[in-house]
């Protein structure tokens, strides 16, 4: 009988003293009661003694950062859309006392925490805003849910919205308002594309016109010139003639008049010269194609010859 008690005590104390050994993995943090009461012991990673009876471990949990999945949740947007959105919140316990004694159920309660903040941001936005303002929404939930943890220990170091999913309604009403956008947009390029190619055509055609204007003002102003040369060199021409001819005669006078005086027989050759002249002319007039009938009485021409003798002969009176 004494062994039996001696035996039960050696397995009493043997199960206490292993029961007073605890290990606790690296990461990981516990809190340990004595008696009912929290005096401040935690265990810490590593090898740890407690009480056995005494002392009881009632909360053991990791102080890594851990992810919390937040489910889809119908919102309504400020301009009364419905849309399904899903979260994921990165956090981790700072305070495992707060953790522990502040709140009960920590996951829970801040699984249903970020819930409220997405519907709170929700509805200050309209639909078109929710997919264009994520990351706002996102720094505003970070802040806004670090503050509200606090008070539990816990540390929220990202929020992240996954999927923001409208009602199918509201997908076939969006579908349709960018169709209409797309043609709307096709239809604005393709006008402005036609009016630039007619802006184009328009002012390629003005452009055309005022060079063709301008060939034709300069081949205008070059043929006046060119006529204007043409009369000046012309007149000059007939001025260098006239002057010329004036000079010839000048001489053919200045050489008959010494003729007349040197010689007293020139006077019947210059009669004989005016009067083979003017037989000439007669026979010149009578050829051309548009000169007129001159009539002529031979018994005229020995008067006219007098005629014109008389009037040489004056002349060299005066002479």
């Amino acid at each position: 009988m004494p062994e039996f008690f001696l035996l039960f005590a050696i397995a009493i104390g043997g199960s206490a003293l292993i029961g007073s050994v605890k290990i606790v993995n690296q990461g990981n943090e516990a809190i340990v009661e004595t008696l009912g009461k929290y005096n401040g012991k935690k265990l810490q990673p590593g090898l740890n003694f407690v009480v056995p009876f005494l002392d009881n471990i009632v909360y053991k949990e990791t102080i890594r950062e851990k992810v919390l999945d937040i489910p889809p949740q119908q919102c309504i947007t400020k301009d009364n859309v419905s849309i399904s959105v899903d979260a994921v919140v990165y956090w981790r316990i700072m305070d495992m006392e707060k953790a522990y004694y502040k709140v009960e159920n920590l996951r829970l309660a801040m699984q249903n925490l970020v819930l409220t903040q997405i519907r709170s941001e929700m509805g200050k936005l309209e639909l078109d805003q929710t997919f264009t303002a994520r990351t706002e929404v996102n720094e505003t939930l970070l802040r806004d849910l670090d503050i509200a943890t606090d008070p539990w220990g816990v540390k929220v170091t990202r929020v992240e919205l996954r999927d923001i999913v409208p009602s199918k309604a509201v997908q076939e009403s969006m579908e349709l308002q960018m169709s209409a956008e797309r043609k709307k947009r096709a239809a604005i390029l393709n006008s402005e594309g036609e009016r630039e190619s007619a802006v184009n055509s328009a002012r390629g055609k003005a452009e055309a016109q005022v060079l063709e204007a301008e060939a034709r003002q300069k081949a205008a102003i070059l043929q006046a010139e060119a006529e204007q040369k043409a009369i000046i060199l012309k007149a000059e021409a007939q001025r260098q003639e006239q002057v010329l001819k004036a000079q010839a005669s000048a001489q053919a006078l200045q050489i008959l008049a010494k003729t007349l005086e040197s010689s007293p027989h020139a006077r019947e050759s210059l009669h004989f010269l005016l009067a083979q002249q003017y037989l000439e002319m007669g026979s010149k007039i009578g050829a051309s194609e548009s000169s007129k009938v001159m009539f002529m009485d031979p018994r005229a021409i020995p008067a006219t010859l007098e005629g014109i003798r008389s009037i040489v002969s004056d002349g060299d009176k005066s002479a």
